[in-house]
């Protein structure tokens, strides 16, 4: 787990300076209202007449040559604005991104650990213990860290329950024979929410099981796959800004999206590769609802990345909120960064070299 404490970041060349013009000195706005109301008429009309119409010319053209000067400098800056989100939009691009894990808080972290590899059949990769801190890691999947998407449990020292909410939807587990497996985790004790059968609408065969905390798993039907743990589903209030954040700020794909106006809700499926290899992100909309309560019990996605700094100016660029400055943890030389989407779902991006070098 890469934990989260704040500290002040080193300074690094930013996205922004491969773009930003500089202006020096300063314009002067010319207020004609004052100006004019200087003027007084009086029985030296003529002379007046002269110098205020003089005056006036010089006004004018003042003012002329400040509203374009104004223009240019409005016109630059929109300009400079444009190139650094092209700038932003090339880094994130080019950048190395893979999803390496999602954190979750659970109560009892054995018996949680327990269900997951005898009923989901995943492995305990490993697991730490920080007394220091008051809480213990461990993480779990179908294949090692550095090439799988993984689960980081976190078991906070006294802590036996937490509030999921209504934001979090699931997670989504690929397998061979959905039937099979559900009559696995009824065997084992296991709740099941939604029996084996084909999804409304559709043809593949899913259900919907609880974890002992409460967490919700679809389990879906499908062939042999690189990442069985292959889905999270995570509400949002405004579908098309989300999507177009998570293709700005975060570099996925808009793999598929699909309106269900019979159900009242529409999904969008994103992520840094195909579906039936990858993890990837569920963004579900429901027709009306704007806002949901996110509980205290998930935590956070994390993504990995050549640059740290550079993400955290890509992510500023297109409106995200920088929770955790980029920089290394202190105790190790992990680079971390930590972010908010507009719907308040936190994403902390690690460094990639770091990550790996972390798993040694």
């Amino acid at each position: 787990m890469v934990r989260i404490l704040p500290m002040t970041s080193a300074i690094r060349p930013t996205i922004a300076s491969f773009a930003t013009a500089r202006f020096s000195g300063s314009i002067g706005v010319i207020n004609a209202s004052s100006r004019f109301n200087s003027v007084h008429f009086g029985s030296t009309a003529g002379s007046q007449s002269k110098n205020f119409g003089l005056k006036a010319f010089k006004i004018f053209r003042q003012e002329v040559n400040s509203k374009s000067a104004s223009k240019t400098i409005v016109n630059m800056a929109q300009g400079s604005t444009a190139t650094t989100q092209e700038n932003a939009l090339e880094w994130v691009k080019n950048d190395k991104r893979r999803m390496l894990h999602v954190v979750y808080r659970v109560g009892d972290l054995d018996k949680t650990i327990k269900f997951y590899t005898e009923c989901l059949g995943m492995k305990l990769l490993r697991k730490r213990d920080v007394p220091e801190e008051k809480y213990t890691n461990a993480f779990l999947g179908y294949g090692p860290e550095d090439s799988h998407f993984v689960i980081e449990l976190t078991y906070n020292y006294g802590v036996d329950k937490y509030d999921i909410g209504t934001a979090f939807g699931h997670f989504g587990i690929a397998v061979d024979d959905v039937a099979k497996t559900v009559d696995l985790i009824k065997a084992k004790g296991g709740t099941v929410t939604r029996e084996a059968g084909p999804v409304k609408g559709g043809k593949t065969v899913i259900a919907f099981i609880e974890d002992p905390d409460g967490y919700k798993f679809e389990l879906l039907e499908r062939g042999p796959t690189p990442e069985p743990l292959c889905q999270i589903m995570l509400r949002v209030g405004d579908l098309d800004r989300s999507i177009a954040f998570h293709e700005k700020a975060f570099g996925m794909e808009l793999l598929r999206r699909k309106d269900n106006p019979e159900y009242k809700y529409t999904i969008a499926m994103m992520g840094y590769g195909p579906e039936d290899k990858n993890a990837v992100l569920e963004l579900t909309y429901n027709y009306g609802v704007t806002e949901y309560d996110k509980g205290n019990a998930y935590a956070q996605i994390a993504i990995g990345t050549d640059d740290v700094y550079k993400t955290a100016e890509a992510i500023k660029v297109f409106g995200g909120k920088i929770t955790r400055e980029p920089g290394p943890l202190p105790g190790i030389s992990t680079k971390i960064t930590a972010c908010l989407d507009p719907d308040g779902w936190k994403t902390v991006f690690v460094d990639n070299v770091d990550f790996l070098k972390e798993l040694e």
